[in-house]
């Protein structure tokens, strides 16, 4: 098993910045790949960013490319999500996730990842 719980979101202005945490617990952490998701009023969880058990490979959402940046400290047992150039649009809750199979590839689609923690909010005022 694998515990996730996610901490840093908020209210920020448009153009502003946040930096999401989320700490594991349980297997160990450099064994899997950790993932960002978000979800929206009335909208699908979308896939945000990823990063490789041992952080040298990222994948981004085109939306968030060039804003956002995923890092991984294992050992801190912590992933995290640098958010900046905050737009309403990116109004949500996020969620981090596990991902524990033996595969090389970040999984993008959420139905890959195990675990996942509770969600933090984020929300962007215009």
């Amino acid at each position: 098993q694998v515990q996730l719980v996610e901490s840093g979101g908020g209210l920020v202005q448009a153009g502003g910045s946040l930096r999401l945490s989320c700490a594991a617990s349980g297997r160990p952490f450099s064994l899997y790949h950790q993932g960002w998701f978000r979800q929206a009023p009335g909208k699908e969880r979308e896939f945000v960013a990823g990063i490789s058990r041992g952080g040298g490979r990222t994948s981004y959402a085109d939306s968030v490319k060039g804003r956002f940046t995923c890092s991984r400290d294992n050992a801190k047992n912590t992933v995290y999500l640098q958010m900046n150039s905050l737009k309403p649009e990116d109004t949500a809750v996020y969620y981090c996730a596990a991902d524990t199979s033996l595969l090389s590839v970040v999984p993008e689609r959420a139905q890959r990842y195990e675990f996942w923690g509770q969600g933090t909010q984020v929300t962007v005022s215009s």
